[in-house]
């Protein structure tokens, strides 16, 4: 027996153009590198700051800017290729994140630009993740939603083509690099291997124990699950090995967290 869905039960344009945006990612020739990174020490100062200041911390913030601060170093990451073959390369580090914000009574993944994340710190960064999550005031949709949901799909697919068109565009609208989280939906360890449209995204996966050698000794530590996606058409392996490198040290090193007390 079939069952009719209500209103309140169809596809949203929301849901619709992230269904597009997934079937054009598709396409693109993207490489995908699973690391386990050690966060016990990041994760001892996040509560230790916590302690000393009376505030949380967001650790997507902290993720954010060790992305920003690898990406200012080794900025070809955020390069996009356009149709006629010409490379543009950014200098401002323009993140996306997924924010989990509750909407019409649901919890849902809001796409947001934390701009110029290269120039901002850790505080900053979760301030603004903060306040983007705490509003819950139901927003107008977007006109770049209302004008898709109009359009036959084949045509509104199209639109996921901004990076291959108009990458300075797409900057504009999406940022240039992106963060997603599943440990925001759930527990435990293990990674997720998600399509994108970026040059660069990373997928931040749950977080688990398991022993590590350090010093000749068996301790038991906290390992972070993270994917790192690139379009192979425009990074290459080895600067892609060498970046997730870099990245997996500033996490490591706790960067940025140092300074979090006197600010």
């Amino acid at each position: 027996m079939s069952k009719v869905g209500t209103d309140r039960e169809r596809v949203t344009s929301q849901q619709q153009l992230t269904v597009d945006y997934m079937q054009m990612a598709g396409h693109r020739s993207n490489i995908h590198g699973l690391v386990e990174i050690d966060v016990t020490d990041a994760r001892e100062r996040i509560r230790t700051i916590e302690e000393e200041t009376g505030t949380k911390l967001s650790f997507t913030a902290f993720i954010v800017s060790c992305l920003a601060a690898t990406v200012d170093e080794q900025p070809h990451v955020q390069r996009y290729r356009d149709w006629r073959g010409r490379i543009y390369e950014f200098e401002d580090v323009d993140v996306n994140v997924l924010i989990e914000r509750e909407t019409d009574g649901d919890q849902i993944g809001i796409p947001y630009v934390i701009r110029q994340a290269n120039q901002r710190t850790i505080r900053s960064i979760h301030d603004e993740i903060r306040r983007v999550k705490a509003d819950t005031t139901n927003r107008p949709e977007a006109r770049v939603a209302r004008f898709a949901r109009r359009l036959p799909g084949f045509l509104r697919r199209q639109i996921w083509r901004l990076p291959q068109w108009f990458p300075t565009r797409w900057k504009h609208i999406a940022g240039s690099v992106a963060v997603t989280s599943i440990g925001m939906f759930g527990t435990g360890n293990g990674w997720a291997i998600s399509p994108t449209n970026y040059t660069l995204q990373l997928t931040v996966g749950g977080i688990g124990t398991k022993p590590r050698l350090i010093d000749g000794e068996l301790c038991s530590r906290e390992f972070l699950s993270l994917t790192a996606t690139f379009d192979h058409d425009v990074v290459d392996g080895a600067p892609a090995t060498r970046f997730v490198q870099r990245l997996c040290e500033h996490i490591e090193a706790s960067h940025g967290l140092d300074t979090i007390s006197t600010e």
